[in-house]
């Protein structure tokens, strides 16, 4: 007569207990698509700051000036860049900032349709992923 086996560890996959968490792909897609925006929205807010030739000078905005919108992308970039290692130390913050960076992101994306066709269309797909990775993978790990 056999026994049935009541040791827990021989219940599971011996492939399980060395995979790799699940969604962690996602997780790191997210954080690196935020990581670079960041970095891009960084570069940008110091270009316009130091009155670089890289933007057009003459131009009017509905709110503030070049140097106003450098200092906003500027602090913008640097949540961005907070939001992504706090995502890669497996923090809430970054969860909950990254998805509201990335919903931000697709709403100014489709916003830019017109303009840009193929680029706007190319990172609200971005966004949406990113979305869906840190929605559906990015919990609270123990």
């Amino acid at each position: 007569m056999t026994t049935p086996r009541t040791d827990p560890v021989m219940d599971y996959p011996p492939a399980s207990r060395d995979a790799p968490e699940r969604g962690a792909g996602w997780l790191l897609f997210a954080g690196l698509i935020i990581l670079l925006l960041g970095v891009l929205n960084v570069i940008y807010g110091i270009a316009a700051i130091s009155n670089s030739s890289f933007f057009v000078h003459n131009t009017h905005y509905v709110f503030g000036s070049l140097n106003t919108w450098g200092w906003i992308t500027l602090l913008v970039g640097a949540v961005q860049l907070l939001a992504a290692f706090s995502l890669f130390a497996g923090q809430l913050f970054g969860r909950v900032m990254g998805i509201g960076i990335a919903g931000l992101s697709a709403i100014a994306a489709l916003l830019s349709l017109p303009a840009y066709p193929f680029l706007s269309l190319a990172i609200f797909a971005l966004d949406i992923m990113v979305i869906y990775g840190l929605a559906t993978y990015g919990h609270h790990r123990s």
